[in-house]
């Protein structure tokens, strides 16, 4: 393996690969132009104030503390050997997914044998899906065999464009299916983009990048914007110097189809390191020196505010009265016939996987009224309690709401918007429902928390009914307030870019001679690039809120208006802790860990329960029951391989009224949380539906 890399990537091509790199110095100046714009925003926003729609459900601090996704044991082929050997796999709540040679070698604290992070992969799991990427990927003549055997019937294959490709399979399907959904869970994570909470850097990061890429043409949504700022840079690199190299190396690679394929990958996956190396370095240079300018521009900034805020406006009222009627006529032949149909194209999908997350909320939920009915002792209650507490973040459980979003068909907007796929919205939908499952589940267990106090088991079951019917109602109001974010941001997102890419030949041109009204000491934070973008935003927005209002008004989809519910109807809810409980601690009477370091992580909570399959020899550990290990069961007793849609649980407890605080969501009149609520979907399949949208004309 090493020979093939050292004689195809000799020091002249390195120097090459290095050279490639200097596109840091470009985006470089895109970022210290965006740094002070978003500096300046974020201090205009702190001065001015504003804020968003207070939600309704809580939200948890840190969710996934003391706990892990999954762990097991499963096949790995090897590169270095050939040969297919057991590894243990430790997912953590970082979803990095660590091997091991064994679990013995986990629990005695040894050195992983490596980490995959899983940002930018695809979690597969046939060989002839995998080879019809690496065919694509690698613009050969098309395989008719894998250049590897796999010894199961059950594949798991990590692939990755640039980055090296991970091989694994398990006994059964079973296992198959929860392992797939394990990766997917971890690619969509590494995936969900930069922290929000960094309102300076993030923001300044997006926007040179978006600015840098649409100065080489390309405009629309970038499927490898994937990861750290470090990765992102990286895939950026790679974008430009992966088919560069390859047209220069692959010629030149001997041996068999097959061997050739294997070795590029592995050429391919070194390039990617040292590219990776070397963008890290530089991107952690390029943020130091704006932050140790930023004192100086907050100081300027929050001297001069008054003063930058009215030279902007001036600035911006040229720019618009030269460029708003240029754009007003785009948006009335190109943009407004389609808004529509684009619209409905997203709700039909993310509308039915908020669906299935209610439903599946209200299973389990019910199952604890159940369960309390049984045995209505405060113990048993810690113990169901505990098991529904990470709910969100067991990715077999959610699997059935993410499917939903897959069916997101915008055929026809690939070539006419540049969205490269649908897979950018696909995986932003479904990190959405993750979150309102999380705060659904937080949000009922401190309501049940708080009713504690002072109730007698006797009325725990009425005290969970109420709780439970509250939560239900308030999932209802914040599921459509997050899906009509998440419509208008998704609209704006396809056609924003469209809109510049028309506009920007006749319109960029005349922007440099505005520049000559801004005065020196305010060019740093008014830039005349963003003044018209913001143009082009405005005037599309009114058009797109306006189609989502009329969704709402229309009540299509289970959409609210947003006049339906006050926003600080229950002031009381938000007084409530942010930590998750300690319900074994609490009610059933177990001290949780106090150790800390590497062995608190071999200790912690699993959230996906381990597969036992009967007869299996004992170093394949992944059919082992790990004892102590407290998880959420997969299926009911008695229920098992069962649909959630073909049977839905009957609530034992009998219905108790709530009373309603006016204004809230409590208070609305809605269909009663014992019954399914279709969010206005139509029996008839998805992909009939979305085939017969007309998104764009050819």
């Amino acid at each position: 393996m090493g020979d093939v890399i050292s004689t195809n990537l000799d020091e002249g091509k390195r120097e090459m690969i290095t050279g490639k790199t200097t596109v840091m110095a470009e985006f470089g100046r895109f970022y210290e132009q965006q740094y002070a714009v978003a500096l300046f925003n974020s201090v205009r926003y702190e001065i001015e104030g504003g804020g968003n729609t207070q939600t309704q459900l809580l939200h948890r601090k840190d969710p996934l503390k003391n706990k892990s996704i999954f762990s097991g044991s499963l096949f790995q082929y090897l590169e270095e050997s050939k040969k297919w050997r057991s590894r243990f796999l430790y997912v953590g709540d970082s979803y990095n997914i660590s091997l091991y040679e064994s679990k013995a070698a986990h629990d005695r604290g040894l050195h992983s044998k490596g980490v995959i992070n899983c940002a930018g992969y695809r979690a597969l799991t046939s060989m002839e899906e995998y080879l019809g990427l690496l065919n694509n990927n690698t613009k050969a003549k098309s395989a008719s065999a894998p250049f590897l055997k796999c010894p199961t019937q059950f594949p798991l294959i990590l692939w990755h464009p640039y980055a090296r490709h991970h091989y694994f399979c398990v006994m059964t399907e079973k296992e198959q299916k929860k392992w797939h959904a394990v990766f997917q869970d971890c690619v969509r994570h590494s995936n969900n983009g930069l922290s929000e909470e960094c309102k300076v850097a993030t923001p300044a990061f997006t926007d040179a990048l978006r600015l840098y890429r649409q100065a080489k043409g390309h405009y629309g949504t970038w499927d490898m914007m994937c990861g750290n700022q470090a990765q992102i840079l990286a895939n950026l690199v790679m974008e430009t110097l992966h088919p560069e190299l390859k047209n220069l190396i692959v010629p030149r690679l001997k041996g068999k189809l097959q061997q050739r394929q294997r070795d590029w990958m592995l050429i391919s996956d070194a390039v990617c390191r040292q590219v990776l190396s070397q963008t890290k370095t530089q991107h952690e240079a390029l943020a130091q020196v704006c932050e140790v300018e930023r004192p100086r521009l907050d100081s300027a900034l929050r001297t001069d505010m008054d003063q930058i805020i009215t030279s902007k406006e001036h600035v911006s009222g040229k720019i618009r009265a030269l460029v708003l009627p240029r754009i007003e006529q785009l948006v009335r032949s190109k943009v407004q016939p389609y808004i529509h149909s684009i619209l409905e194209a997203l709700m039909e999908p993310t509308s039915r996987g908020f669906s299935e997350v209610r439903d599946i909320l209200f299973s389990e939920l019910v199952e604890v009224s159940k369960n309390t009915m049984n045995d209505s002792s405060r113990g048993k209650l810690g113990e169901h309690m505990d098991k529904i507490s990470m709910l969100a973040f067991h990715p077999v459980k959610m699997q059935s709401c993410y499917g939903k979003m897959e069916a997101l068909n915008l055929e026809g907007l690939q070539q006419r918007c540049d969205v490269s796929s649908p897979s950018v919205f696909i995986q932003r939908a479904q990190v959405l429902m993750r979150q309102q499952m999380d705060n659904a589940v937080h949000t009922f267990e401190q309501l049940v928390h708080q009713s504690l106090d002072g109730h007698s088991t006797e009325d725990l079951c009425k005290t969970i009914q109420r709780c439970q019917d509250r939560v239900l109602k308030k999932y209802d109001y914040d599921s459509s307030t997050v899906r009509k974010k998440f419509f208008r941001e998704a609209l704006l997102q396809i056609i924003i870019p469209y809109m510049l890419k028309q506009l920007s030949p006749s319109c960029s041109p005349d922007l440099p001679k505005f520049k000559e009204l801004i005065f020196e000491d305010f060019s740093r934070f008014i830039l005349v690039e963003n003044i018209f973008e913001e143009a082009v935003l405005q005037s599309v927005s009114k058009d797109i809120m306006m189609a989502v209002k009329e969704a709402a008004v229309q009540r299509r989809h289970n959409l609210y208006r947003d006049s339906m519910v006050l926003t600080n109807s229950d002031l009381n809810l938000h007084l409530l802790g942010e930590d998750t409980i300690d319900w074994a601690g609490q009610l059933g009477g177990v001290k949780g860990e106090k150790q800390g370091g590497e062995m608190a992580n071999r200790k912690r909570k699993q959230i996906v329960s381990m597969i036992h399959l009967d007869g299996m020899p004992l170093p394949y550990e992944s059919c082992q029951e790990i004892p102590g290990v407290d998880c959420i069961p997969e299926e009911y007793e008695g229920q098992a391989g069962q649909d959630l849609e073909s049977k839905k649980p009957v609530n034992p407890v009998q219905h108790v009224p709530i009373e309603k605080e006016p204004g809230s969501p409590d208070g609305i009149e809605l269909q009663s949380s014992r019954q399914r609520i279709e969010v206005g979907v139509e029996k008839s399949s998805v992909g009939s539906h979305l085939g017969s949208v007309t998104l764009w004309k050819p």
